[in-house]
């Protein structure tokens, strides 16, 4: 396969997930990433020790890297990483606040020494303001930028459960190192590019923060319901089983009422007629979808809805997911063992991608030492 970042060096100065997670997409389409960790290691090595010994996290964003352990304040060590630096194309860190600049690798230094070279610091909160030398870490910036506010039950917020701020700071930096592999093929120079998990999460906290400053209010919790249209949400069958139903408009509406509730009277009734109508009652609607959903099992309510094309789908558990039909699966090596798990989005007919193996701590210390005069 012709992998279109075969080639480019990415050294990525790296550890938990924001980082790891731009670096393994890098490496997936054919860059070389060398991960510099310290001689104990990333910290995401020893989040868990699920994946028969290794961490869950470590080995969803490490496939495909080069591991060497440096010490940035050992001066030969720091001369190295400079020297390898100098030879490539990206460089990523995401180190505590000013960590890398006092050790020699802020961006203006390496890009002055290196005009190609496309360096990416990633932070909590940007390197301007109050914030910029807080610690930040994924349940933090989903509190401060007011997700939690919003996610969780009527009564009490809560944490969407996966790392979304760290997730939503790799994707960015991820884009923005391909814009800027193109713009250099254009101008034969690189950049300094930043991004921060709370500048990446507040981007996508746009619709409610529009709600906010232009409605007058946030929408408010409402658990498994979706905050400004109705219905949308979970109801549950005769035999205990939760779907979730999605109305997006008036044609689905109609034929919600009259094929799956069986209920013509309400289609156009005042309180009900349109989506603002049912999101301001949303009690009362709710109370007549669960005297249907609640009389009819699951099967039989599933007929009605493909029979009125209305959206739908279960409220899955991860043991679920782990046996769904829909899921594709990549298989990879990793220290202990080989490991199967969920396959990237992306698909290109025709081609079957290849996901190299997670390193051992320090698996390439001596090799890349050797390469680069170390």
């Amino acid at each position: 396969m012709n992998l279109p970042l075969k080639g480019l060096l990415v050294v990525s100065l790296e550890q938990a997930v924001a980082a790891p997670f731009c670096s393994s997409r890098l490496a997936d389409a054919g860059a070389r990433v060398i991960k510099i960790e310290r001689k104990e290691g990333d910290f995401a090595r020893n989040y868990d020790h699920v994946v028969h010994g290794e961490s869950a996290y470590f080995v969803w964003l490490n496939r495909g890297k080069q591991s060497i352990c440096l010490d940035i304040k050992n001066a030969e060590d720091n001369a190295l990483l400079k020297k390898i630096i100098q030879n490539a194309d990206v460089f990523i860190q995401n180190l505590a606040p000013g960590a890398a600049a006092r050790g020699g690798l802020g961006s203006e230094a390496l890009i002055s020494r290196n005009p190609r070279l496309i360096t990416v610091d990633i932070s909590g909160y940007g390197e301007e303001g109050q914030y910029s030398q807080m610690k930040a870490y994924d349940m933090l910036v989903q509190c401060e930028t007011g997700l939690a506010s919003i996610t969780g039950s009527a009564t009490e917020p809560g944490r969407v459960g996966v790392s979304l701020c760290d997730i939503a700071c790799g994707m960015y930096a991820h884009a923005a190192i391909l814009q800027a592999l193109i713009e250099r093929q254009q101008i034969g120079r690189g950049k300094s590019l930043k991004v921060s998990l709370f500048d990446s999460l507040a981007d996508w906290m746009n619709v409610p923060l529009l709600h906010h400053d232009y409605g007058g209010a946030a929408p408010a919790r409402v658990g498994l319901n979706h905050p400004s249209i109705a219905p949308y949400g979970a109801y549950a069958c005769a035999d205990g089983k939760q779907l979730v139903i999605s109305i997006q408009n008036q044609r689905e509406w109609k034929n919600f009422c009259l094929m799956v509730l069986k209920r013509a009277d309400i289609f156009d009734h005042i309180k009900y007629a349109r989506n603002v109508d049912r999101v301001a009652n949303r009690v009362a609607l709710d109370r007549e979808i669960d005297a249907v959903f609640g009389s009819l099992a699951h099967e039989d309510l599933i007929d009605r809805l493909r029979a009125g094309k209305i959206a739908y789908g279960a409220v899955n558990s991860v043991k679920d997911l782990s046996a769904h039909s829909q899921l594709r699966r990549i298989e990879f090596n990793t220290p202990t063992g080989p490991v199967s798990m969920a396959s990237p989005p992306v698909q290109t007919p025709g081609e079957e991608p290849l996901f190299n193996d997670v390193p051992e701590l320090g698996q390439h210390s001596e090799s890349i030492r050797q390469e680069f005069g170390g």
